[in-house]
């Protein structure tokens, strides 16, 4: 969408991790060049969510849209033919909407979710978070993520653009649960200085807050014509900064196949493998980010141990290991998320392909110097010719490339000799094979308008 340099240029690289214990840096875990043989973009950008809101609010005025804010959703009904919407204006007036279909990225209180009558199970973390905005002076560069670990809590310093600026989320103690006296900020920056060990200044607060966190999701992303989004259908730890990118992948999931619906270039059965497809992500979510959450602030003495002992010294090592890379990067950064059960995609892959399969995203690699992913920004579906082969364009569902196959690509697909892909509008593979011609896309386009 023509946004990556733009986010880039507004939020801070954080090139290493560092891990503070008992007041000393104990490790640090170099991610400058961390994914580079996954993504372009092999390092972790800090870019807070209001500012990823403001991008995309341009891109849409941008394109001759925009957002009626302030404007609540009252009541919503369905049928075979549409949803009807009541929603209250910000003069308090009432507005009937009609609409093909309604899609609920209305947060963790949803009233879609409810309307629906989705279920929401889970449970709820009984530790108390705090998060805060300020400027932090202390001998530390801001140059990376400091991650403070203690017995049974932890202390993040994520750099955020400006002079020392921080966001910095923790826990309080286990200890901290039983009490229930209201929170003041000065109870926030005591424990994160008994915490954390180290002579540093906390000044310029801009905001702070407190919360627990649930680990929950609803039961199906969709019901009828109506859907659910991001944090109206999934909640989670913080650990491992997943949730908004989740939600913005849930968002892209379900839009080109709902363009594609609209514009009557596919059956309404399509919208089915929505909920096939991000529900089975949510279940992986949930289970990853509670397994991190116990590393970063479980009570139990083996995790303490290896947390505050065993983690920090080696943690360097383990992250210059490419078999560490090779399987963090693509968990963290989310591009290892494959749909290959997918009822529409489970049966496109040859045999001869054992690494990449239907349902990946697209390993990257280089063309003429540059990501192939600068070849794919068109929201459509693409025909990617690696050798030879007869290339067709299909109106405006599908555009075709030729791609010589060099030695990295014949090492990421296992294979020398020539084949093709058909790739999806979110740049996830919807089939593979070793002869690709314009029946193969036809046919597979014939499945997708039909889904027997």
């Amino acid at each position: 969408m023509e946004l990556a340099q733009p986010a880039i240029e507004r939020g801070t690289i954080a090139n290493r991790v560092r891990l503070i214990e008992g007041g000393e840096v104990r490790g640090e875990m170099h991610l400058g060049n961390f994914g580079k043989d996954f993504s372009q973009y092999p390092y972790m950008l800090m870019l807070e969510q209001s500012k990823n809101e403001e991008l995309l609010y341009e891109f849409i005025r941008n394109h001759g849209r925009d957002v009626s804010w302030k404007t609540e959703l009252e009541s919503f009904s369905q049928d075979e033919n549409g949803v009807t919407a009541q929603v209250k204006l910000p003069s308090g007036e009432s507005q009937t909407i009609n609409g093909k279909y309604l899609v609920g990225c209305d947060g963790s209180k949803s009233a879609v979710r409810h309307g629906l009558g989705l279920t929401f199970e889970g449970s709820t973390f009984e530790r108390l978070f705090y998060v805060a905005d300020a400027r932090v002076d202390w001998e530390l560069p801001h140059d990376a993520l400091h991650v403070c670990l203690a017995r049974d809590v932890f202390v993040a310093f994520f750099p955020m653009p400006g002079q020392d600026r921080y966001r910095i989320i923790g826990t309080f103690p286990e200890s901290r649960n039983e009490d229930d006296r209201e929170v003041v900020y000065e109870e926030i920056e005591r424990e994160v200085k008994e915490q954390v060990k180290l002579s540093l200044d906390i000044s310029d607060v801009r905001w702070f807050s407190l919360y627990k966190v649930h680990s929950r999701r609803v039961n199906k992303f969709s019901e009828g014509r109506c859907f659910v989004a991001g944090d109206a259908a999934h909640i989670h730890s913080p650990a491992g900064a997943q949730g908004m990118n989740t939600g913005i992948q849930d968002a892209y999931n379900l839009a080109w196949k709902l363009a594609f619906v609209v514009k009557g270039a596919a059956a309404e059965s399509l919208l089915d493998t929505y909920n096939e497809e991000r529900l089975a992500n949510a279940k992986r979510l949930l289970d990853t980010t509670d397994r991190m959450f116990e590393l970063a602030a479980g009570s139990s003495w083996l995790m303490s141990f290896i947390r505050t002992t065993i983690f920090p010294p080696v943690a360097g090592l383990m992250a210059s290991l490419e078999a560490v890379s090779k399987r963090v990067f693509p968990l963290i950064s989310q591009i290892g998320i494959n749909y290959r059960d997918d009822d529409l995609l489970s049966e496109h892959t040859d045999e001869e392909f054992e690494d990449v399969k239907a349902g990946d995203r697209l390993p990257y690699f280089l063309v003429d110097g540059k990501s192939i992913f600068d070849r794919l920004k068109a929201p459509k579906f693409h025909v990617l010719l690696f050798g030879n082969g007869e290339c067709q364009n299909l109106e405006d569902l599908v555009d075709c490339q030729h791609i010589s196959i060099d030695e990295r690509i014949s090492e990421i697909f296992g294979t020398e000799d020539d084949f093709g892909i058909l790739l999806r509008p979110d740049n996830h593979i919807a089939f593979i094979a070793s002869e690709m011609t314009p029946e193969k896309v036809e046919d597979y386009f014939r499945k997708f308008a039909s889904h027997d």
